[in-house]
Formats: C-alpha cells, sequence, structure tokens
C-alpha cells in the first residue's frame, strides 16, 4: 500500500517530512507534561531517600513503607500547589493575549507589578492593551468624523475594490448617478454603468450623456487615487462639478461685461439726452404754428420742425436705452439673498394672483416654511409663470393654454414644477445666456436672472420638454435647510 501522506491546510497532499524530523516532532511534549515530569522526578529521589533513612532508623518495612507515603502524599500536594502557582499566571496572560487578539480590550491580567519576570510581562501586555484600547477610539472617532464628512459633502465619492465591485459610495454619488446604496454596494462598476471612471486618468473630465430635453450635459472633473483596506488596494474616485465652476465663471464674465457696457454706454446716453433736451427748449413751444409761421415754413423754413421730430426722437431712444441697460444692470448688482422664514404656499398664491393673462391652477402640496430671500423668489416665479403663460398662449390653441404649479419634497430638497403644454423648447444650449432670446420683443434678461437668484439660494433651476405631450417644465429646486444649518 502506499504511504499516506500529510496534508496542508489547504487539502493539498505535502512531501513527507526526514524521518528524524518526524521522530523529533512525535516526541514533543507539551510544556505542561514536561513541567509535571520535572516536578515528579524531583518528587521521587526525595522519597527513595526518605524511605533509606527510615529502613535506618527502625530496620522496619512498613514503617519505612509508611512514612516514605505519607512524606510521598505531601509532596504530590506540594507539587500541585506549585504547578498551579506556575500555570496559572500563564493561563491568565494567554487569556489576555487571546482577548487582544479578538479585540477585546476591557481584559487585563492580575498581578502586574515589576520586579519579577510574570509581573514584567503582564505590565507590558497591560499597556499594550491600554494602547490597543486608545488607538481603537481614536480610529472608530476617525472612521465616524470621515463618514460623516463624506455624508456632508456634495462631491461624489466612490470606492471600488480590486475585483472591481463598489465598496463605498456617499449621498451626493447615490444623487449624482441615481444610484442607491444598500442595492449597489457589492456589484461591479460595469453592471452599474461606472467602468469609463476607469479609462480615464486622473484629473481627466468625465462626462455625463445629457438628459433629453434639457440644457447641456454634467461634466465632472475626476481625481482618482489608490489605498488599502484590510490588506486590499482599492480605488477611490472624487469628481468635481465642472459645470458650477463654469457657470460661476461665466456669471462672473458677464456681471464685468455689464459693468462695462452700463458705463460706456451712460457716458454717452447723459449728454445725448440733455443736449436734446436743450436743443428742444431753445425752439419754443410746441403749440401748433400759426398762418404766418405756416407761410415762413414753406418758404424754407421746415427745418425746424424736422429738427424738433429728430430731437424727440432722439431723445426717446435714448431713455429707451438708459431703461434697457437699467434692467440688464440688475443681473450684476444682484445682492445675496436676505433669508427670512416663509410659508411656501402662500408665496404661491400671491405670486399666481398677479398673473391676469391666464388662469394658473395652483396645486396641492405638503405645507413648507422655507428659509428664503421672498422678493427674490418671487421674481424668479414671476420670470417663469410669465414664460410659461407666454408659451401656452402662443400655442396652436390658445383657448386651451394652461399653466399648473406644483411642488413636492425631494429628499432634502424642495422640487416646484411650473408646467405649460406651449410648444416646448426649440433652442436649449442658449436658454440661460443673458441677452439672448427668441422672442420679439424679450430682453434676455429673465431666466439668466432666475438662475442666477436659484444659485445663490443653493439651489438649481432646469427647463426641459414634457414627454407625452407638448409644452414645457420648468423645475426649481431648493434645499430644505441652508448647508450650515444641517
Amino acid at each position: 500500500m502506499a504511504e499516506d501522506l500529510p496534508q496542508s491546510p489547504e487539502g493539498e497532499s505535502q512531501p513527507p517530512a526526514p524521518r528524524g524530523r518526524f521522530v523529533r516532532e512525535r516526541r514533543r511534549l507539551t510544556y505542561d507534561l514536561r513541567l509535571r515530569l520535572w516536578l515528579a522526578g524531583l518528587t521521587v529521589p526525595s522519597i527513595l531517600c526518605v524511605m533509606g533513612l527510615t529502613w535506618l532508623l527502625w530496620h522496619s518495612f512498613l514503617a519505612s513503607f509508611g512514612f516514605a507515603a505519607a512524606f510521598a502524599l505531601v509532596l504530590i500536594l506540594l507539587t500541585i500547589s506549585l504547578f498551579e502557582q506556575i500555570t496559572r499566571p500563564l493561563q491568565t496572560l494567554a487569556n489576555a493575549v487571546a482577548a487582544l487578539r479578538e479585540n477585546d480590550f476591557s481584559f487585563r491580567a492580575r498581578g502586574a507589578h515589576r520586579g519579577d519576570s510574570l509581573g514584567d510581562l503582564a505590565v507590558e501586555i497591560n499597556a499594550l492593551a491600554n494602547t490597543l484600547q486608545s488607538q481603537r477610539g481614536v480610529t472608530r472617532d476617525a472612521l465616524t468624523l470621515a463618514e460623516q464628512v463624506m455624508g456632508a459633502m456634495r462631491t461624489p465619492v466612490l470606492a471600488f475594490a480590486e475585483d472591481g465591485s463598489l465598496r463605498l459610495i456617499n449621498p451626493a454619488a447615490e444623487n449624482a448617478f441615481s444610484l442607491s446604496r444598500a442595492m449597489v454596494l457589492g456589484q461591479s462598476a460595469a453592471s452599474l454603468g461606472l467602468e469609463s471612471l476607469f479609462q480615464l486618468a486622473d484629473g481627466a473630465i468625465h462626462a455625463e450623456p445629457a438628459v433629453s430635453g434639457m440644457a447641456g450635459q454634467t461634466r465632472w472633473s475626476l481625481h482618482r487615487s489608490t489605498f488599502r483596506l484590510g490588506g486590499v488596494p482599492h480605488q477611490l474616485f472624487v469628481l468635481s462639478d465642472v459645470n458650477a465652476a463654469l457657470r460661476e465663471e461665466e456669471r462672473i464674465a458677464w456681471q464685468r461685461l455689464i459693468r462695462v457696457l452700463s458705463h460706456e454706454i451712460n457716458n454717452s446716453l447723459t449728454p445725448i439726452t440733455s443736449i436734446a433736451a436743450s436743443l428742444r427748449s431753445r425752439l419754443g413751444s410746441d403749440a401748433a404754428p400759426s398762418s404766418g409761421e405756416v407761410a415762413r415754413e414753406r418758404d424754407g423754413t421746415e427745418w425746424k420742425s424736422d429738427l424738433r421730430r429728430g430731437l424727440q426722437l432722439i431723445e426717446e431712444r435714448g431713455l429707451s436705452l438708459h431703461r434697457f441697460l437699467q434692467e440688464y444692470q440688475q443681473l450684476a448688482r444682484l445682492p445675496p439673498p436676505s433669508l427670512r422664514a416663509v410659508a411656501l404656499a402662500d408665496l404661491l398664491r400671491r405670486v399666481v394672483g398677479l398673473e391676469t393673462r391666464l388662469p394658473v391652477r395652483l396645486e396641492g402640496g405638503p405645507p413648507l416654511v422655507l428659509q428664503l430671500d421672498p422678493a427674490q423668489i418671487e421674481q424668479l416665479l414671476i420670470n417663469l409663470l410669465r414664460n410659461a403663460v407666454e408659451a401656452a398662449l402662443s400655442g396652436d390653441t390658445p383657448a386651451q393654454a394652461a399653466v399648473s404649479v406644483r411642488w413636492a419634497v425631494a429628499g432634502e430638497e424642495l422640487a416646484l414644477q411650473i408646467q405649460d403644454n406651449g410648444p416646448g423648447l426649440t433652442d436649449t444650449a442658449n436658454l440661460f445666456v443673458p441677452f439672448y432670446t427668441t422672442k420679439p420683443s424679450g430682453t434676455g434678461i429673465g431666466l439668466a436672472l432666475a438662475k442666477q437668484i436659484a444659485s445663490g439660494h443653493g439651489g438649481t433651476l432646469t427647463l426641459v420638454n414634457r414627454e407625452l405631450s407638448s409644452g414645457c417644465i420648468a423645475e426649481l429646486r431648493l434645499p430644505m435647510a441652508r448647508p450650515s444649518e444641517r
């Protein structure tokens, strides 16, 4: 028969060990057994010596045997007590080390004092337990702080294991990619549609496809790094919203442009309107000319009437251009929002009541009290309602024009929608660009100002076409609480 090979922990056969080594391992004794043998070996000579002495004294076998038996019993009891005194502290220290291995740092070894070998060992083990307990507390606090920071971050953060499975995701990433933490942890990046993250270098731009009917697309600046968790390498991805930074830079650029235009054009319009008014005053009153004046005008003085009409036109256009610039200056001079508690339903009823061209249907929603700047939010809603009503009335069937307002709570945000049944959006790329408008009498300021107000409140404004019918939906999202109040 073939000789059985010893099995490894993984169940694989290992080559037989050398016979000398095998014999040494088979004859290896435990510490307790060796200690008992040593103690027994020390007691046997003592018993034999006692038996020999009693035989020399009394020359009686029974006397020497009985005395030796009694002496042996006493030695056995003393040996057992000595064995317990030697092994019990070691067992206590073994239990303390086992507790440390199980992450139980509350166990302490007894008899910890300086001056002897076991006491020094117990002192060191207890000191190690104190150090590990302190480090675990610091680690737990650090992990708690990291979780709170990641939860409060508006920047998406994701971590994937070496096999590509998702191990960590924060609420911002859940909202950005429409994921649920409870359902996606452990799934692969490919199944979640995030495999493109692994194909990008650090600092690259990750672009999400644009949603149908919405302006633009979401773009993220990708920052990736590697860390080890439990000895396993992980990939950490941190995404920064590039659109937000670009929008802020765009807003600042437009503000600078508006300031320059206002300064230069006002410097030109002020003397023009002043001179035009002075010339008109020199031409005299605006009363109808007499017959003699008519005759003189027929003789070649018609230029006065033409001059009067021209100067009047210059003055009117100058004043109109001045009013035009005053409206655009609102973008550059919009102050920070002055927040106070506002009942949303009352504010909406007040704004809807201002629209007289079309009855706006105010649908029900939860009663909410938000921290808002009521004047700015009213201006935002007035602009959106005006656009919605004008779009609804410009449709193919103005008699069936309809505009509705609804609101709900979406997570930690207010979601307010203004819906119309007009022809919908035709040019979504320039919706929020100042000065741009598709209306013959439009100024191109309404949506730009509304978006700036929404951003000032920490919210967003989006316009999308309705999917099942014609029309547009303007959605305003505002945080239920300011970041400092969370």
